[in-house]
């Protein structure tokens, strides 16, 4: 990925190998051009930046348009942000439904200890209650891993 820069400004992105030819008809390009070649004709290559870390609850983070000069190299950078109050009770609202649906995928795989001719272990039962209280919890629905109780 390439962009072309005119006057110090981006002018196209993304920009090609095959655009850079075309813009250029008159002039023979090897099949690998340099760096140095591309540079005497305003492209250069673009870096993608790794997503940042964030708290995916509060705060989002969005692939900016075009690229910037950072430390020498055209880069596409992230914008990160505040969700709104009403975005972070989306979250929060989706992740109770994900939290709910994994929730009975463990209650549904113990659902044959609770048959009447099978007798469940008390551990068995205070896993079952524990998953069932989890909606509960004081970190319901941001659970963490050692939030949610262990299959015995």
């Amino acid at each position: 990925m390439y962009v072309k820069i005119v006057d110090g400004e981006v002018d196209t992105f993304p920009y090609s190998l095959a655009q850079l030819r075309s813009d250029n008809s008159q002039t023979s390009f090897p099949k690998q051009i340099e760096n140095d070649a591309l540079e005497s004709y305003g492209v250069y290559p673009v870096v993608y930046a790794e997503h940042p870390s964030i708290n995916d609850r509060t705060q989002k983070a969005e692939r900016n348009s075009e690229p910037t000069l950072v430390s020498g190299s055209w880069t596409v950078n992230y914008t990160t942000s505040n969700k709104t109050t009403k975005e972070t009770a989306q979250y929060d609202t989706d992740l109770a439904l994900s939290n709910r649906s994994l929730r009975y995928v463990y209650l549904t795989e113990t659902d044959f200890y609770a048959l009447s001719d099978v007798t469940m272990s008390s551990d068995m039962t205070t896993y079952r209650q524990a998953l069932r209280d989890l909606p509960s919890h004081s970190n319901w629905p941001n659970l963490e891993d050692n939030d949610w109780p262990t299959k015995p």
